[in-house]
């Protein structure tokens, strides 16, 4: 009997090779390239058929169409709704993400067990057993919610429960890679197997229109594990985050084709699951101390959403060698500019002091708008002078020192003025004609040499940044 004949195939990129090498030369990833057997015979065409007569069978509808769309089904947890874009559209596929044990599990389950009250939900599991389902449902205390449970890892036997007249309203799969379609010869969580088992199930949703909620696998850089083009067969991309050692994780939507992205939903990890939590600002500050220096409080947005979290600097003496930058929530290129701005715009001489940078309670920032923030938090430690401590800062900084304004500004000074501040450090803006009613007294500054004597004038502080040598 002859060999099958095999190739390998890179489990990140997808890409395909005659022979096994320890780095994909396509996407440079390392001890990614998996052996898998090639196709029997190549697929048939897809050009005219003879039988039918036809090129084609394809009936085009209006734009405007002539039904009302679906009514969005609402979970009755505000955050996971949130960020969904205002509830599940029936039909979509949602694809959800995060770190071994980060709670896509629980979530999930929280979600099908709310939602069984009112339409049909199935939970299908191919990694734990039906018992440890209701276990965990026990816990939760969502053990009497009607929600139907299977332990399955086969798809064709999946789509045969799916594909039916009744089918049911919400289907939850946990996870993609551990599904696989019987006439690929490869093991389960492969790129060819991730991308047919995915194929099929969307395909069934769709025709039934079913909302379906596929969990995946990380890997080690955060990213989905698979094929590339899973999430552009998905019609939304959720990622589940947080550290272990805090009790919170932020549910971020990085794709959604009926909603914005970026949005965030924050939840508070109990013993009880994961509870919502509606005013995410108010935990991130609750242990804030007002008589540190190094610590300043950024007036963010994620989505659509403003929400105040504390960014803590650190500038210590560092021993002989080359001084050291480590940064937690916040990106070190970014550090590393707002370091260079200072010493080379403002005057500000950093010298050979080891910097920390953290975002407190281990939300991570993206946006520009919090180099502000950061250079504000790096001039208190410097100083020793602390930072105003009823007052917010936020403005992105370019390389000529200078300060831009950001997107709403309105809405980051009236999330402020709900939790008590008074003073806003802030650029110039001239869309911002008129301060909104906040009784937010603002501080201007256009450029970063301006935000030195800032921090001077609050207390007098007996070695002044302009006059210390770091």
């Amino acid at each position: 009997m002859s060999k099958r004949a095999s190739h390998f195939v890179c489990q990140n990129c997808g890409a395909a090779f005659q022979k096994w090498g320890g780095r994909c030369e396509a996407c440079q990833g390392w001890n990614s390239l998996v052996e898998e057997a090639m196709p029997s015979a190549p697929p048939q065409s897809l050009g005219k058929n003879k039988s039918a007569g036809k090129t084609g069978a394809l009936q085009f509808v209006h734009l405007s169409g002539s039904e009302p769309p679906a009514p969005r089904r609402l979970t009755g947890i505000a955050e996971l709704d949130r960020v969904a874009g205002g509830g599940f559209v029936p039909g979509a596929v949602i694809l959800i993400g995060g770190d071994p044990g980060i709670g896509k599990s629980t979530l999930l389950l929280q979600t099908v067990c709310r939602l069984a009250a009112q339409d049909r939900c199935v939970y299908i599991s191919g990694e734990e057993g039906v018992d440890q389902i209701r276990m965990r449902a026990q816990r939760l205390g969502t053990a009497q919610a009607a929600c139907d449970l299977a332990n399955a890892a086969a798809v064709r036997d999946i789509i045969g429960a799916l594909d039916q007249p009744q089918a049911p309203a919400i289907a939850v799969i946990d996870s993609i890679q551990t599904m696989y379609v019987d006439v690929i010869d490869s093991a389960p969580g492969t790129v060819a197997q991730v991308r047919a088992s995915a194929q099929e199930l969307i395909r069934v949703a769709k025709k039934r229109n079913i909302t379906l909620l596929l969990v995946g696998h990380v890997t080690k850089e955060g990213t989905l594990a698979g094929p590339r083009v899973l999430e552009h067969m998905v019609d939304t991309v959720l990622y589940l985050e947080g550290e272990r050692g805090h009790h919170f994780r932020i549910l971020r939507a990085v794709k959604n084709r009926f909603g914005p992205t970026d949005e965030i939903g924050v939840f508070e990890m109990t013993a009880r699951g994961l509870i919502e939590v509606p005013n995410p600002s108010a935990l991130f500050l609750a242990d804030r101390r007002e008589d540190v220096s190094g610590a300043a409080v950024f007036a963010g947005l994620e989505g659509t959403r403003p929400v105040l979290m504390e960014i803590q600097a650190l500038a210590a003496p560092a021993p002989p060698g080359t001084p050291r930058r480590a940064v937690v929530g916040w990106d070190s290129a970014r550090l590393a500019m707002v370091l260079a701005v200072l010493e080379a715009r403002a005057g500000v001489k950093i010298g050979l002091n080891d910097i920390y940078l953290n975002v407190a309670g281990g939300l991570k920032i993206t946006e520009p708008a919090a180099d502000l923030a950061v250079a504000a938090a790096l001039l208190s430690s410097l100083s020793g002078v602390p930072v105003p401590p009823e007052c917010v800062v936020f403005g992105e900084i370019g390389l000529a020192g200078e300060i831009r304004p950001v997107s709403q500004p309105e809405l980051r000074l009236k999330e402020a003025a709900k939790l008590g501040f008074t003073r806003a450090i802030l650029p110039h803006d001239p869309r911002l004609r008129t301060m909104p009613e906040s009784g937010i007294k603002p501080v201007i500054i256009h450029n970063l040499a301006e935000l030195i004597p800032l921090f001077q004038a609050e207390e007098s502080a007996p070695r002044p940044i302009a006059a210390r040598n770091y």
